[in-house]
């Protein structure tokens, strides 16, 4: 698969790329700002776009209004989004205006190489991969609402579904069967009363529900969705 890197950080910018490479990705362009991003991904269409959050010229947030550019222009390109600090509006953000082939984590995840390829390849496949240290914050926000009436394990299970993990890899963290862990999600489906619709797109109703987005914004079926 193709890929699109852009981050200002030249030493980090070659390592994403040799660990890019090594997973097997083509790296097609690699850039230090959102411009020459979006130029691109709209010359090569690549599988996926890895963009720093801040980035030249004003380091607020040129990586995140690029990712939904993208999104927006080439939805068939999935954008991971790597940041310095836990800044979990700007996932909730990308995440709302778009369920599918997205992800947004901390920098410090590419030194588990392994950690990282998985999740570079869940989000170029059409999953998400939403950092644990956002999902925690989002968890600790939480006050008086829906999810308060999940059982800690089911807190759990959708903290999971939010970093992107399928039944098996939430079953493989909490070291429980799988059986267990999809009768968790129907109980956490039921406690969130979600509108019937197929199974993933409700999963992805219960992560938008969790990260505070917007139903109305998430009631539109994703083009993609992840298994997991």
């Amino acid at each position: 698969m193709r890929a699109v890197i852009a981050e200002d950080s030249v030493l980090l910018r070659i390592g994403l790329v040799k660990v890019l490479e090594m997973a097997g990705f083509e790296v097609v362009a690699e850039v230090g700002d959102a411009e020459g991003a979006l130029a691109a991904v709209e010359e090569h269409r690549p599988a996926i776009a890895v963009l720093d959050v801040r980035m030249p010229p004003a380091f607020t947030d040129e990586g995140v209004r690029a990712a939904l550019v993208i999104r927006t222009q080439w939805p068939e390109t999935s954008v991971l989004l790597l940041s310095q600090y836990v800044e979990e509006r700007y996932a909730a953000d990308l995440l709302t205006a778009n369920t599918s082939g997205v992800g947004y984590l901390l920098k410090q995840r590419v030194a588990d190489v392994e950690e990282f390829v998985g999740a570079l390849r869940r989000v170029a496949s059409g999953g998400t991969a939403l950092d644990p240290q956002v999902v925690s914050q989002l968890l600790l926000r939480r006050h008086s609402d829906p999810l308060d009436g999940l059982t800690p394990r089911e807190r759990d299970v959708l903290a999971l579904m939010a970093e992107g993990r399928s039944n098996a890899g939430i079953a493989e963290r909490l070291v429980v069967s799988e059986s267990a862990v999809a009768k968790h999600i129907n109980s956490i489906l039921s406690k969130l009363d979600l509108p019937r619709a197929d199974a993933d797109h409700r999963r992805v109703l219960a992560v938008l529900r969790f990260l505070g987005g917007n139903q109305d914004g998430a009631n539109e079926s994703p083009q993609r969705t992840s298994s997991g």
